[in-house]
């Protein structure tokens, strides 16, 4: 508990650094004491950070619920297909309708990435549960496949533009008052998850467990999955994908304090959002004046944290080393 204590004031300290930090960095001089100054701050800069932020904590706390729900430390949306499946759904209502309004396109992204996570869950239950590996193997070769799909609708179509911008960079510099605002719907999902986060860590167990406990796996399958498509489809439509972010910050947060998911599910959106921010604020000092997106940064660092996490392995945990679900 003392543990789990410091890391939340450390990183609650370091979030209200890096939040000044991204505040008063940026191209534009912004003088506060003038009008054009303070459309600055309101208009772009904290509606950046505060995108950011809601990015990274969604995203983190998804990861930790899609970990429950296939019983795997080494998934995310990232790597499940979710992400590409809510590229799809958003592709098509682009082209469908191309008038459509930001909520229909909405309701559509999320919708195809629950059918999109629906199909890895279903995947998983064919293999082998002591083989833990080849679940995000199978997610990587769903990921694959659907974004292959949706690479040729794109190339066709000629709007492999949209599709870079929504699998691929993961920046937040277009962000502004009015073009953020459905990150406040991830972050909504992501305190759903908090709040149902006993079910999740039962459902982690096993469904047989589950049962036995009075609780319906299916139920819980079904908020669990939900979370996770909302919030992959608003990052999607927001801001593009961010990748590792569901993988690497849970996996350290429950090296540090364990697998009380209650008690990890703060840490871990603190981490998250800790995380994103930082590599917002590095792709857009170490270019200056130019940007590098914060996807592209993680995509660097999230790969080597997802090797150092392959190479020393942590204990496994009595959900982890029972296999994938079986709902």
């Amino acid at each position: 508990m003392q543990a789990r204590k410091k890391i939340l004031i450390g990183l609650s300290l370091l979030i209200f650094i890096l939040a000044a930090i991204s505040v008063f960095i940026g191209v534009a001089q912004m003088d506060l004491s003038d009008p054009r100054g303070m459309m600055i701050l309101t208009v772009s800069r904290i509606p950046r950070t505060i995108a950011a932020l809601l990015t990274g904590s969604a995203l983190a706390v998804a990861g930790v619920v899609m970990q429950q729900i296939v019983r795997n430390r080494f998934v995310e949306p990232g790597t499940a297909g979710t992400a590409e499946s809510a590229a799809l759904g958003l592709l098509a209502v682009t082209l469908i309708a191309p008038q459509a309004s930001i909520w229909i396109k909405m309701v559509a992204a999320s919708v195809s990435a629950l059918i999109g996570t629906s199909i890895f869950v279903k995947m998983i239950r064919k293999l082998p549960p002591r083989e833990v590996l080849l679940v995000p193997l199978a997610g990587i070769v769903l990921s694959g496949v659907i974004g292959a799909i949706v690479t040729w609708i794109g190339w066709q179509t000629d709007m492999m533009q949209f599709i870079a911008t929504w699998l691929m960079t993961g920046e937040f510099s277009g962000v502004i008052a009015g073009r953020y605002e459905l990150l406040w719907i991830a972050g909504l999902a992501a305190g759903i998850a908090f709040f149902a986060a006993d079910r999740f860590a039962i459902l982690g167990l096993g469904p047989e467990a589950a049962t036995a406990l009075g609780l319906s796996p299916r139920a819980v399958m079904r908020l669990g999955l939900a979370v996770v498509a909302v919030v992959t489809a608003m990052v999607v439509v927001s801001v593009g994908m961010i990748p590792f972010v569901g993988l690497v910050v849970p996996n350290i947060i429950a090296r540090l304090i364990g697998d009380n998911l209650r008690a990890a599910l703060p840490v871990t959106a603190l981490g998250g959002g800790a995380l994103v921010l930082a590599c917002d604020i590095i792709g857009r000092v170490i270019v200056a004046p130019f940007e590098i997106p914060a996807g592209t940064i993680l995509g660097v660092l999230g790969a080597g944290i997802f090797l150092w996490l392959l190479w020393r392995p942590a204990r496994p945990s009595k959900a982890a080393a029972m296999g994938p679900t079986d709902v």
